[in-house]
């Protein structure tokens, strides 16, 4: 019998969204721990991509846009998202990538900020962000951009010099959630404004945004929010800086006339000034699939569940990391997202031989084992089973296998 089989029987008996599984595609054979990274597909996204494509684009063509209210996805499904963050309508619009997204917030939070040059962020942020806030302090004469080594030293380096302060609320590697009531308190206190990555807790975290005041907040729907590889990314921007948000990227589709032609860029209303260029409706249209399937469900139910599973998964595998060399760098409180990530010499070997027994969780260097736990299709039985997956890897010695230290592209 699995350890921990009689414990997981009874929660998943006891389980409010043990039904929700049935919602989405998941091959046989599979316990799929990386929906951190990359969510499965709902079912239902299948006919909304056939419908979209088939009918609205195949029969309809470009009256689709109307039509099919193609137009309007970016702002009715970025509602939908907002409903999940904490932001009012008229707030959050689902557009392009993080990365630009990134770029774009920066961007208008310094604008707002003009006698501000300095943009801190973390050293350990995800790298994107990084890469994204070289960019725009490169591109602005006299702007800089600060590392803090963790998100207390962020804290105390927020000053009277600071204009942004780019957060991840959950720490891609560790799992660590950042309090983002007290870190926004603070950067307000200085005078400075904060955008938040939300793509480690958009769908699984309950996010107020509003409630407290925050700024800015960029994030994916791909991860929690199931909609799909390269589904479009989402910005929000609070109520009170729209009036004077500015962006470089000033594209058609946040003019405030599109259709008029005009050779000047006049910008329009509120949220709409975020967007940039014609966005990929195919994958809007998955999205709408993945957030159809949340309707209903309270983020508050989801989270009770996401501690109770990563709590369930860390009690089963602290003894293997005590008897294998391993240790966990999750926070054991509830200061964590849903994720549980294992520092291991040999990590990438060992995900790798875990895969192969589809058990599928992914690696990041230097030496992290990430098990990402997605409550509406992942059951505690599911986790009792990976853990023993991960007892006989180690102890067998299977990761030694030459075939499984050969990194692909894709870790």
């Amino acid at each position: 019998m699995l350890a921990g089989a009689p414990e997981a029987a009874a929660l998943d008996l006891a389980d409010p969204l043990r039904g929700k599984r049935e919602l989405f595609q998941l091959p046989a054979g599979v316990i799929y721990l990386d929906g951190n990274s990359l969510g499965p597909p709902p079912k239902a996204a299948f006919a909304e991509l056939e419908q979209a494509a088939r009918q609205e684009w195949g029969e309809g063509l470009i009256r689709s846009w109307n039509a099919a209210g193609w137009w309007s996805l970016t702002d009715t499904l970025g509602d939908r998202v907002g409903r999940l963050i904490g932001a009012a309508a008229g707030e959050t619009v689902v557009t392009d990538t993080t990365s630009i997204n990134v770029f774009k917030a920066l961007h208008a939070a310094l604008a707002l900020r003009p006698e501000r040059r300095v943009i801190l962020a973390e050293r350990d942020s995800f790298p994107t962000d990084l890469y994204m806030a070289e960019g725009v302090a490169g591109s602005r004469s006299g702007t800089e951009l600060r590392l803090a080594a963790d998100s207390g030293d962020l804290a105390k380096m927020i000053d009277e010099r600071t204009a942004v302060v780019l957060i991840n609320h959950v720490d891609y590697r560790t799992g660590a959630l950042r309090d983002m009531a007290d870190l926004t308190r603070r950067a307000h206190q200085a005078g400075a404004l904060v955008v938040w990555d939300l793509c480690h807790s958009a769908g699984v975290v309950p996010i107020e945004l509003d409630t407290l005041d925050a700024d800015f907040a960029i994030g994916c729907t791909y991860k929690y929010l199931n909609g799909g590889p390269g589904a479009p990314a989402f910005i929000f921007a609070n109520r009170r800086h729209h009036d004077g948000l500015v962006q470089p990227l000033s594209g058609w589709w946040a003019h405030a006339a599109p259709f008029a032609m005009e050779s000047g860029y006049r910008p329009a209303a509120g949220i709409r000034r975020l967007l940039c260029g014609t966005q990929p409706i195919l994958s809007l249209r998955a999205l709408k699939a993945a957030l159809d399937a949340l309707d209903g469900i309270e983020v508050a139910a989801i989270r009770a569940k996401s501690l109770a599973l990563t709590g369930f998964f860390m009690e089963l595998v602290e003894p293997l990391c005590r008897d294998f060399g391993a240790r966990i760098i999750t926070p054991r409180d509830d200061g964590r997202g849903s994720q549980v990530a294992i520092a291991h010499e040999q990590a990438y070997s060992v995900v790798q031989a875990l895969i192969e027994r589809g058990i599928i969780g992914d690696f990041r260097a230097p030496d992290i084992m990430r098990f990402g736990f997605a409550p509406l299709y992942l059951s505690f039985r599911e986790v009792a089973a990976a853990v023993d997956a991960l007892r006989d890897v180690l102890a067998s010695g299977t990761w030694r296998d030459p075939k499984f230290s050969t990194k692909a592209l894709v870790t």
